[in-house]
């Protein structure tokens, strides 16, 4: 858990100064696109919401969310994208799965084979990195700016799964089913807006790196993440930023 929390914590740092708002935009359209298909309609539709509720939380107006909608639905002639996860070896034998949401595989396939190469990493199997990570729900806290035992009080009440404390965060872990139940009765129980809310693919171990060798690593994940196919990327790199050079 630590390697997820460490390096989100760098992204978003990297998010926040580099204010890449564009890429940000296409990525949630697509993923608003997709989760229509099946429904058009937000109450209905979990994942749809989910996609909504990220959309709104970047700044995206209505009328831009409504669009990607009717795209998904076909009420719009819209771009016909394909899903699909890749799975990679990062530099350490660190495990990389992407979710890719493209138009054209034959594209996307070499672009990040390119970047795999150049960033010291290879493209794996079918299954071979999948299996190391588990899809849960995760609420994400600075410890600063709640009260640690209301989060814990209220987590228990709410039937999570766990929470954690973790250097300056606290982590609550939800199925992800009940994630949505769950992160609404946090707030609904008094406690802030969280860092982050998401359901997110958590790995099960880790492989901790320091120095040149999580600096080649980070950017090979940073560089895979700003690739407009890649939705999302996860790793189970372990990173303490104490460790990192000024590079």
């Amino acid at each position: 858990m630590s390697g997820h929390n460490r390096w989100s914590k760098i992204k978003h740092k990297k998010g926040a100064s580099d204010a890449k708002k564009s890429k940000v935009w296409t990525k949630v359209i697509k993923e608003i696109t997709i989760s229509a298909r099946s429904s058009g309609d937000v109450d209905s539709n979990p994942r749809l919401r989910t996609a909504v509720d990220k959309a709104r939380s970047v700044n995206m107006p209505n009328d831009t969310i409504e669009r990607a909608i009717k795209k998904g639905t076909g009420e719009l002639e819209g771009v016909n994208y394909e899903e699909f996860n890749f799975e990679a070896y990062g530099p350490g034998g660190t495990a990389i799965l992407m979710e890719i949401m493209t138009d054209n595989r034959n594209r996307t396939t070499g672009e990040i084979r390119n970047l795999l190469t150049k960033g010291n990493g290879n493209l794996g199997s079918s299954g071979s990195v999948a299996y190391m990570f588990k899809k849960l729900g995760v609420v994400v806290y600075e410890k600063s700016s709640v009260d640690e035992n209301k989060v814990t009080d209220a987590a228990i009440e709410l039937g999570a799964d766990d929470v954690r404390v973790e250097d300056d965060v606290l982590t609550v872990i939800t199925e992800p089913k009940e994630f949505e139940r769950i992160r609404d009765g946090l707030k609904a129980a008094g406690l802030p807006e969280p860092v982050s809310a998401e359901v997110t693919m958590i790995p099960q171990n880790k492989v901790h790196l320091s120095g040149r060798d999580a600096e080649v690593a980070l950017k090979l994940l940073d560089q895979l993440e700003d690739n407009d196919d890649v939705q999302n990327v996860y790793s189970n790199l372990d990173v303490d930023e104490s460790e990192l050079g000024d590079a």
